[in-house]
């Protein structure tokens, strides 16, 4: 399973399997939407870790690579766009474990939940 962590996107149905593998303890990985706040009240995949919306980038960018540079990350937005420019971004800073949700919330049918 933590094969899936090397590489640099994950499939929804992935997705899914590495969650339940890190509710076990099995893998480790931090799980952030891209999206908007109202598009994450209206319906977020169960288990993001932190909602950090690309608008404001410019505000949160910085310090999110220094506090998780040597994390693996998973990032989400609703079709893998958003998702991927943040990925491509943190790569390109020397972050080696970022990881893009591909197909996004859209394509995603584990559980979610609103709110």
């Amino acid at each position: 399973m933590s094969e899936l962590l090397e590489k640099s996107h994950v499939t929804s149905q992935e997705l899914e399997l590495l969650l339940k593998e890190r509710k076990a303890g099995n893998v480790d990985f931090i799980l952030v939407d891209v999206r908007e706040q109202m598009e994450y009240d209206m319906n977020h995949v169960k288990g993001v870790d932190m909602l950090k919306p690309t608008s404001t980038f410019q505000s949160w960018g910085q310090a999110f690579l220094d506090e998780n540079k040597d994390k693996t990350v998973i990032f989400t937005c609703r079709t893998d766009h958003r998702s991927g420019n943040v990925q491509r971004v943190f790569q390109q800073n020397g972050m080696a474990k970022v990881i893009n949700h591909a197909g996004g919330i859209v394509s995603y049918r584990g559980e979610t939940e609103r709110g």
